[in-house]
């Protein structure tokens, strides 16, 4: 199993209980001790919590954080981003700047990104992904 970090998406399959991801989680942490998710993963899922007001969801979510890592978003990040971005314009074929921040994050930190969202993904250059809920 290679060094990864959890997509939103993901983490969001993990907190709702989906067995084949939970599977994964448990793979990685035997390996490696710890979850890497973003700091762009965090906001994504904290706003949503919050938005709902699921106050049982948001304990078990900042809990979750507490025993894994958060990568801060960088300026050598934001700029790997940025050039994806500015690439996937040209093309037609934008993703979305969360999306974009997410995969200049894993790019720079050399790690394969976990998620469900492979049809986004695939178009970045660099990018290695795998998908935990198949």
């Amino acid at each position: 199993m290679k060094p990864s970090m959890l997509d939103t998406d993901i983490l969001s399959e993990f907190l709702r209980g989906n067995s084949k991801v939970i599977a994964k989680v448990d793979e990685h942490l035997k390996e490696y001790g710890f979850i890497t998710l973003s700091i762009i993963t965090y906001y994504e899922i904290l706003n949503g919590l919050l938005y709902k007001d699921a106050r049982k969801q948001l304990e078990k979510f900042e809990d979750f954080v507490s025993l894994n890592k958060v990568i801060p978003l960088t300026l050598r990040m934001a700029k790997n981003a940025a050039m994806i971005q500015a690439d996937l314009r040209k093309k037609g074929t934008e993703i979305g700047h969360t999306d974009t921040l997410i995969a200049g994050i894993c790019i720079t930190r050399e790690l394969q990104l976990i998620t469900n969202n492979t049809n986004h993904f695939k178009r970045i250059k660099g990018l290695e992904i795998a998908n935990w809920t198949k």
